[in-house]
């Protein structure tokens, strides 16, 4: 390859990224395919086509990335990973690359890691009045372990990272536990998992109790060894945040118990449990009216109750908002807190819906109706709810 040709690929690699950084992607994906090198943006959580490249120019633009994220550019057989720093006026940003072989060739996926969408305000992280307050009375307990759930991309690295910038003092030690560590924090002793040479999370939270911690944040509890650990720490004096893959908040509990996790020991160490999915807003720019479907109206009734059916909004879609109609995401929520009739449920193994219909009964909001009440306040549209949030219901 020619410098002219080879100035062309670094020339096309950064418009790319600089474009996904323009537009608020979240990840790029570059997907090569039979007819060239197709690129999508994730932009508040959906996939929308950005170009595709011909395959002429294929290999060099996978060869570009991998050069810039120190990836071996010989190996083409097994999955990469690695980081691409980058300087855009004045502010450093962090990209993680992946690559997976797949049938055309190198599947390139880009993470783009904004410091100020991982790090917000508690006020800002769409808890409403009722949440908020039960959410400040866990983060007011001096031990005991506190847990987020959802999927994949919920927002739950966000809601941990602006729970320890919030709670987090020089007065204090805190110590996080992750894989990877996507934002350094101040004030906070953060270690990244390396199954490579055996410091898996289990190791390194057994060493991380014997650093004097008052606050601990396990990235993600996986295994039985990590859970019983956690809880462990949180029975003997620590506070400690950790995330699962749970559909709601009451599963959160079955889920540990499953891991092996003895009841006495969570029934004693468990404070909380937050459930949230990410909705995306409407356009503020360009809202107007809408009348959603019969169905959803039916569902909006049924969860809410409300006598008066509210107006409903959404988004026409226009230049600011990439003629999407919507702008920006927030969270939605479904916190439960584990009082003495919980820990009694735990105690004797019932199940995620009896222990599910108990916190019901105590006034916990449901993931849903949470996400259903921002629609009427035309936050976001009703369809846009029950997409997210309704077999979570």
């Amino acid at each position: 390859m020619s410098k002219k040709e080879e100035d062309l690929i670094i020339e096309l690699v950064n418009e790319m990224i600089l474009e996904g950084i323009r537009r608020g992607a979240s990840d790029i994906h570059l997907e090569p395919a039979e007819e060239g090198l197709s690129v999508r943006l994730r932009i508040d959580g959906v996939l929308y086509p950005l170009r595709t490249y011909a395959r002429e120019v294929m290999l060099q633009i996978i060869s570009r990335l991998k050069i810039m994220a120190g990836m071996d550019i010989t190996e083409k057989r097994l999955p990469q990973d690695g980081n691409i720093y980058l300087n855009r006026e004045g502010q450093e940003i962090n990209i993680r690359a992946s690559t997976l072989p797949v049938i055309y060739g190198e599947k390139v996926v880009l993470r783009i890691l904004n410091p100020e969408a991982l790090i917000m305000a508690l006020d800002t992280l769409g808890f409403n009045a009722q949440n908020k307050s039960k959410y400040l009375h866990f983060l007011a307990h001096a031990w005991g372990m506190i847990l987020v759930t959802g999927p994949t991309g919920c927002g739950k690295t966000t809601t941990l990272y602006s729970t320890l910038r919030h709670i987090s003092s020089p007065e204090i030690n805190t110590i996080t536990v992750e894989d990877p560590v996507e934002y350094r924090l101040k004030h906070v002793n953060q270690v990244q998992v390396n199954p490579k040479t055996g410091l898996t999370f289990a190791r390194a939270l057994r060493t991380v109790l014997r650093q004097d911690p008052n606050v601990i944040m396990v990235g993600e509890i996986r295994d039985t060894e990590t859970a019983e650990i956690a809880a462990r720490a949180a029975l003997t004096g620590h506070l400690v945040f950790s995330t699962l893959h749970t559909s709601d908040a009451p599963r959160a509990v079955t889920r540990l118990l499953d891991m092996g996790v003895e009841p006495y020991m969570l029934n004693s160490s468990l404070v909380g449990v937050v459930s949230q999915r990410l909705i995306r807003l409407n356009c503020r720019n360009c809202l107007e009216r809408e009348n959603p479907s019969p169905a959803a109206l039916s569902l909006y009734a049924e969860i809410c109750g409300n006598s008066k059916e509210p107006e409903f909004y959404r988004g026409r879609g226009c230049e600011k908002c990439n003629y999407t109609g919507f702008k920006g995401r927030t969270a939605i929520h479904e916190i439960m807190i584990v009082d003495e009739g919980i820990r009694n449920l735990i105690h004797h193994s019932h199940s995620g819906q009896e222990i599910r219909n108990y916190a019901l009964s105590r006034g916990m909001k449901p993931l849903l109706q949470d996400g259903l009440e921002r629609a009427a306040q035309a936050d976001t549209t009703l369809q846009e709810v029950i997409r997210e949030a309704y077999y979570a219901f």
